[in-house]
């Protein structure tokens, strides 16, 4: 039997109309939000999940409850599971970034799987704390199957890492909020079965 990860990516966010960078920003669901982790509880209440991780953050905190619900289980919260830390750019428009640091900005859209953003994280600083706190997840559940609600950037480096794809690839992979994909870990090898799922509003 296969070890198999639901991987989600929370909810709406309050003001994800803006398109602001969030990065570690503590911001909660949006009533979207809520309704499309409702829509995620009911899609999984009939798999038998062992456990469910989220980030510490609200917003993947919320989504993994209402996830859990049905279960009976109490989230885990990892601080590691966190989205990319987005520094000075947090809370501000690509827009805005643009006018206050054009050359900054310019750099980050040439290299995105290799820049670190200003006073905060690099693809691979996110790598580094992420990809291992899913490797124990992983290893504490083998044969069975468990939730992780976390990010989109987290969650684009995950399934790179899984896939075996470049960083440069990291943007190639969707992730809508409350997308839904499922891995499976045989052992050696890892089978990507469900991509970018969003199931259908209650």
């Amino acid at each position: 039997m296969p070890t198999t990860v639901y991987l989600v990516r929370h909810g709406s966010v309050e003001g994800a109309e803006t398109g602001r960078f969030i990065g570690h920003l503590d911001v909660p669901l949006s009533s979207l939000g809520v309704r499309q982790a409702q829509a995620l509880a009911s899609q999984l209440a009939r798999v038998q999940l062992a456990a469910i991780y989220s980030s510490d953050l609200a917003r993947t905190r919320q989504t993994a409850e209402i996830v859990a619900a049905p279960h009976g289980v109490k989230p885990i919260e990892l601080r590691e599971l966190r989205e990319f830390a987005m520094g000075r750019w947090e809370g501000l428009t690509a827009t805005e970034i643009r006018a206050l640091d054009p050359e900054a900005f310019s750099r980050w859209m040439a290299d995105v799987a290799a820049y670190r953003f200003p006073e905060g994280e690099s693809l691979q600083d996110l790598e580094a704390r992420a990809w291992p706190a899913f490797e124990r997840i992983v290893a504490a559940h083998a044969d069975a199957s468990v939730a992780v609600v976390a990010h989109g950037g987290t969650n684009r480096m995950i399934l790179c890492r899984a896939l075996g794809l470049g960083p440069e690839r990291l943007l190639a992979l969707g992730q809508q909020y409350a997308a839904l994909s499922v891995l499976d870990w045989h052992g050696a090898r890892w089978t990507l079965r469900l991509l970018n799922d969003c199931p259908p509003l209650l």
